[in-house]
Order: structure tokens, then sequence, then C-alpha cells
């Protein structure tokens, strides 16, 4: 049987408290270094079908092995994938990433399956991405990350940071 989606490169953990998920991860996983961003910009972000781009996210990067690590703290409560994961009591692993040559595309076959987004849009910088219905078990929705050069070379640079990591400024702030 051919599978839905690529192999996962990411998970991605909502956390109720940033710095002590941080602090976990580096400290007792040994895992960095973390790539802090304070505040995710969004360049569009529709929820449920509805505008999203005001969700205020902070987010932390690493790399174990070619794991891709995401530590993701919602700060206010507008409505989005994260509060509602929060919302039925959950923290922990929200959903797994994959690359895709193109969201749209993937976005089309899926619907025929009855996968739809609940989430989607693009960052500022124009990375494409989009949350998928396959969350009817904790941890179980995929997000559609379109791979551009830009984005690849990115996540290379962090993967090389883990690499080379001896476990020194354990987080690193960007932007």
């Amino acid at each position: 049987m051919e599978h839905n989606f690529g192999p996962v490169m990411q998970n991605g953990f909502v956390v109720p408290d940033l710095d002590t998920a941080l602090e976990h991860w580096t400290q007792v996983m040994h895992v960095g270094p973390f790539f802090r961003f304070e505040r995710i910009d969004f360049g569009q972000v529709w929820y449920r079908g509805q505008p999203a781009s005001d969700i205020d996210l902070s987010v932390a990067i690493a790399y174990w092995g070619d794991m891709q690590i995401e530590l993701i703290r919602q700060r206010n409560a507008v409505p989005s994938i994260y509060t509602e994961f929060e919302g039925r009591g959950l923290t922990g692993l929200q959903h797994m990433g994959v690359i895709t040559e193109s969201v749209e595309r993937d976005l089309i076959r899926l619907a025929a399956q009855g996968v739809t987004p609940i989430q989607h849009g693009s960052t500022a910088a124009g990375m494409r991405f989009a949350y998928l219905s396959t969350d009817q078990h904790p941890g179980a929705m995929i997000e559609l990350i379109e791979s551009s050069p830009r984005m690849l070379a990115f996540f290379g640079a962090m993967r090389a940071a883990a690499r080379d990591w001896d476990g020194s400024d354990p987080v690193r702030r960007v932007g």
C-alpha cells in the first residue's frame, strides 16, 4: 500500500511553557541547539475557513538527528489548532510534519479521501503549510510543509548546527 504522506521529518509539540520545555529538551534530552522565534510572522492563515493571521506564536526548532523537534507556544487565545488542542486538555505531540513539493496538489489529492485542511496558509517569508484533518487520535495531525530551496537551506543550517553542537549556547534567538 502506498503511503498518503512522505516520511515524517518533524514532531511538533504544543507546550504550556516554552522556557521549561527548552530546559527539558536541552538539559535532559541533550537535543539542541534550539532556534527560538519569539513571534512567527504569517502572511496569511486560515483556521476552519476563517482568517486567522492574528495567531501569536513563539516556536523553537532543533534537530535530533534528522528529526526536527518543534516546540510551540501560542501566546494569545485566538482560535487555532493549538488552542483547540489545549482546549481538549492536551499538551505534547500535536502534529507530525512532512515535506511536500506542492501543498495545493496534495490538498486536491487528499480531498478525494475526505482529508481537508484545518489550518493553512503561509509565513511572511513565503513558506506554505497546511495542517490536515488527520487528528482523530491526539498527535496524529499531519502538517504539509512545502519545499523550497530557501526552506531546505534554512532547515539544513539548523541540522548542521545540531550535528556540531557541544552543549553550549543551547537556545539561539532568531529575529
